[in-house]
């Protein structure tokens, strides 16, 4: 009677576990349903913007190629430079472990010396050596003792020794193996830096051939307000798309469940006219203290993206279009490191006309952050990102005249002064 009702709880528990182990397959197969999904979106967004009507008329369109193959170069320098870092850490782990498995297996053959030694002074005398010296038998038990304790003493040294030896010769394979994937990587390094100059070049060229025309129309009204247009409307799919996926997530959660203020700014443009005065410096990066908050409690808490110098005010008219700017412009020297304000989910990371290499952050509840005309673009749609987490490096891509970070803030696709939330350093 007792086994059988043991032998049924067995299979109760072995039932749980089985449906426990299904509803989190199930989960994760859902989880990679739904990011595919999103990618889909996302692809789609992207070809409805290349096949508008105003597509292919900017002068800085032909810079797309370029600046879309740089980004990717750069991204691929940036994937083997962590590699070599994590790569030269092992190494010195590897080196590490190896001194101190010599250092032992040195103090391990004095000890084995030593016990040699004293062995050949006594002798080696069998049993039947210490009767036939007619001690008495109380020495002879104490002798026996002390030899069987040396013999002892000298195979666990023997042992330790074999094994510190077997360490050694595997962490000399690993050790090789890492040298020579470094040098793979440093191969691979070189072939990328020679790829990126290629595509800086082919870049300057086309800058060259059609400087003047780029020049022009960057400072077309229609076009900024076309590409402010644009990028509004990606940011409201992309919030739609991510409260769709939230409300999916939802709903899935309560059917599973089942079976078993901060208000957008309305600021308004200033009839101020925008100089290229500098209007804050900033010095210190974003890092992930704040992570694991609201979004809409980091008023003020927040940092830049990148270090430099702010040149614009939120809502400031533009000197030279007469429209107002959404966001910020961060003047930061090439290849400088952006970072994301805080932590989210990459929605967007792709080029687009007027922003250059673009990539955007969603932090919940309406909230994304979006940092344009990069040089690179290090992270790609679906990552999940912490604050402080690089994400791209510093350009000029878009059509930009000089290098830096466009930098904007939104809820709800509507966008407020990221100045205002920020604090500087």
């Amino acid at each position: 009677m007792l086994f059988k009702c043991c032998w049924k709880s067995l299979l109760l528990l072995l039932a749980l576990v089985t449906c426990d182990s299904t509803l989190a397959a199930k989960k994760e197969d859902d989880a990679k349903a739904d990011l595919k999904n999103v990618h889909k979106k996302i692809e789609n967004l992207k070809k409805e913007l290349d096949a508008s009507t105003d597509a292919h008329k900017d002068a800085a369109d032909a810079l797309k190629a370029s600046e879309t193959a740089i980004s990717k170069a750069q991204k691929k320098l940036h994937e083997i430079n962590l590699k070599q870092k994590q790569n030269s850490v092992a190494l010195t782990q590897l080196k590490q472990q190896s001194l101190r498995i010599g250092d032992s297996l040195s103090q391990q053959q004095q000890q084995l010396s030593k016990l040699l030694y004293q062995q050949y002074v006594h002798g080696n005398q069998s049993y039947t050596q210490l009767m036939l010296e007619n001690k008495d038998p109380s020495s002879i038990a104490r002798d026996l003792k002390y030899y069987a304790y040396i013999a002892k003493a000298r195979s666990k040294l023997i042992a330790d020794m074999q094994g510190n030896l077997t360490k050694i010769e595997t962490l000399n394979e690993e050790t090789a193996a890492k040298l020579a994937e470094v040098a793979a990587l440093k191969e691979k390094q070189e072939a990328e830096r020679s790829a990126l100059l290629q595509q800086k070049q082919a870049k300057a060229k086309v800058v060259k051939s059609l400087s003047q025309k780029i020049a022009a129309q960057r400072n077309e009204i229609n076009k900024l307000k076309r590409d402010e247009k644009n990028l509004s409307n990606l940011v409201t799919r992309l919030a739609k798309i991510a409260a769709d996926q939230k409300k999916k997530r939802l709903a899935q959660q309560k059917a599973r469940a089942k079976a078993s203020k901060q208000k957008p700014s309305t600021q308004k443009p200033t009839d101020k006219k925008q100089s290229n005065q500098v209007i804050a410096r900033n010095n210190t990066l974003p890092d992930n203290e704040v992570d694991g908050l609201r979004f809409a409690s980091l008023r003020g808490k927040l940092r830049l993206p990148v270090r430099g110098e702010v040149s614009n005010r939120f809502g400031a008219v533009r000197s030279d279009t007469g429209v107002s700017w959404k966001g910020l412009f961060i003047k930061a020297g090439e290849g400088n490191e952006v970072k994301s304000v805080a932590s989210g989910q990459v929605v967007f990371a792709d080029w687009m006309r007027g922003f250059g290499n673009l990539i955007i952050v969603d932090h919940g509840s309406g909230y994304m952050s979006l940092y344009g005309n990069n040089q690179a673009l290090l992270k790609n749609v679906g990552e999940n990102v912490s604050g402080g987490d690089t994400i791209a490096a510093v350009g000029n891509s878009g059509g930009n005249e000089s290098n830096g970070l466009y930098y904007e803030l939104r809820k709800n696709s509507v966008p407020f002064d990221p100045l205002s939330w920020s604090s500087l350093r």
